[in-house]
């Protein structure tokens, strides 16, 4: 589900006005990015750092590539949303990821820095679960032939879980394993779950605001529109169902600001993206439910938030008990939400590296 400040339209709002005041005053964030830009810059003999345009499925596409050691396993970072991308925020928590792997962040069709490379008239059709699926599998195939790699990890966060999980069903083969954090497995139970969670803390909070806005929107979710869920997701936040112990998000928002990889216009055309695609993606989650999955030919390691209420984590756990997997393990995060990389960065590290690179046999090279 997309990330947001208070709401989604809030947070468009607050890209495409802090946008366009820096384009027409300068760009005061220019000088923090570029001491962001100096520390994380990857000066190893063997490392990569680059980004790069692919077409995937007949779409343009922005992949940003970073790793410390070109000899490590590749992960692929499916981001949230639909078009929440991941790139302007990953300096805040991936720099140590990149000692161990080769990251790879993209900006999914119709998102991000992507939005502006098609006609966004022509990419409505195609904006389909299955042809975000597709792009990954084309992305993956891409990537190992680029990089010379048998297989990669798949991380599928939120929204990019639906894609990720959804890939690991149909091409189990070229991964040493999927990692779902903030996992969907029944958005409509999920919203339901959420729903109460959030109007029970309301009344504790004895919130009248709250407990009026959140009752008009029985029988919830109903159709899956961008405008009820923003609604409800706007409590869910303020009680920590985003992060843990905050009531809201601005702080990882602002953090754009200083990013290397995000411009002014790439951080308006972030949002510009995100507010044409969630439209058009949104309610198809209403028909998505992996419970009916029993069985994948890939390691499944689940990352949840103890505190996570925007994808309730029960959901995932209990599904991930009755899977048929080569190896699957659940790992929580008690002080996170549904932003774990962020909330608890050294948690999540440590938890790659003892639960999924050993998964890789440690080097794949020369093994497409």
């Amino acid at each position: 589900m997309m990330i947001r400040t208070t709401t989604f339209l809030a947070c468009v709002m607050f890209l495409a006005g802090a946008s366009a005041q820096t384009s027409s005053i300068g760009d005061p964030y220019a000088p923090g990015r570029d001491i962001v830009a100096g520390i994380n810059r990857i000066v190893t003999p063997r490392g990569i750092q680059e980004t790069f345009e692919v077409t995937l499925g007949g779409a343009r596409q922005v992949v940003n590539v970073r790793g410390a050691d070109r000899t490590n396993p590749i992960i692929v970072f499916i981001h949230g949303g639909p078009g929440a991308v991941e790139m302007p925020f990953s300096w805040t928590f991936q720099r140590p990821w990149e000692d161990f792997f080769t990251v790879v962040q993209w900006d999914q069709r119709g998102a991000g820095r992507s939005y502006p490379l098609n006609d966004p008239g022509k990419l409505a059709p195609t904006l389909t679960i299955e042809r975000y699926r597709d792009d990954t599998i084309e992305l993956i195939e891409l990537l190992r032939r680029k990089y010379d790699k048998r297989k990669v990890i798949l991380i599928g966060h939120s929204w990019g879980s639906v894609v990720g999980l959804s890939t690991a069903a149909k091409r189990p083969d070229l991964l040493h394993a999927y990692v779902g954090m903030g996992q969907y497995i029944d958005p409509v139970g999920g919203e339901r779950a959420s729903f109460d969670w959030t109007l029970a803390e309301a009344r504790k909070d004895r919130n009248a605001q709250a407990v009026h806005e959140l009752e008009a929107l029985r029988p919830y979710p109903g159709a899956f529109e961008i405008e009820r869920i923003d609604a409800e997701r706007k409590w869910a936040v303020h009680y920590g169902g985003l992060f843990a112990g905050r009531n809201d998000g601005q702080f990882y928002f602002d953090a754009a600001r200083l990013s290397p990889e995000y411009l002014p216009a790439d951080r308006k055309a972030w949002g510009d993206g995100s507010a044409y695609t969630v439209k058009i993606v949104e309610p198809q989650l209403a028909a998505v439910e992996f419970k009916t999955l029993r069985k994948l030919d890939c390691p499944v390691i689940m990352f949840l938030g103890r505190h996570d209420w925007v994808v309730p984590s029960a959901i995932a756990a209990e599904w991930l008990d009755r899977l048929d997997a080569p190896k699957k393990a659940t790992i929580w995060f008690e002080n996170s939400a549904h932003m774990m990389m962020v909330e608890e960065p050294g948690r999540v590290l440590a938890a790659l590296l003892e639960e999924v690179r050993p998964l890789t046999r440690e080097r794949d090279v020369g093994h497409q």
